[in-house]
């Protein structure tokens, strides 16, 4: 018997990162994805608390919209979408996902959306 984590960090100032291990324990499988996901970060830019434009992507049998929101509307967002949000430090953010419920795939596919995005002028692109 194995063990799958899909783990998630972030520092809430732009950068997230997704990694996944699998082992016969779960404290080594978390030990792993927690590396990789420390391995694989990203920088996202993030104008006023939210992000600089809409995007749609389609991944597998995921599909993902993400739209920039007014401040106070929060995250509107669920499942690894919301985590993966909160951890890069988007404050406020509407979205909405079609298709796959596989956390695995949802999770995939907002990295690839969140990778898709564009700095523009007035973004914030922390090291």
């Amino acid at each position: 018997m194995r063990f799958k984590a899909i783990v998630v960090v972030g520092n809430k100032k732009g950068k997230v990162g997704l990694g996944t291990g699998k082992a016969s324990e779960v404290q080594a499988a978390v030990r792993k994805a927690a590396l990789c996901a420390k391995r694989h970060m990203i920088r996202i830019p993030i104008v006023k608390g939210t992000i600089p434009h809409a995007v749609e992507l389609k991944f597998k049998a995921a599909k993902i919209r993400l739209l920039p929101a007014c401040e106070g509307t929060g995250i509107i967002a669920g499942g690894a979408l919301r985590v993966i949000l909160d951890q890069a430090g988007v404050k406020n953010v509407l979205s909405k996902r079609f298709g796959a419920r596989n956390k695995l795939v949802n999770a995939q596919a907002a990295m690839l959306a969140l990778k898709a995005l564009r700095p523009v002028a007035g973004s914030i692109m922390e090291e």
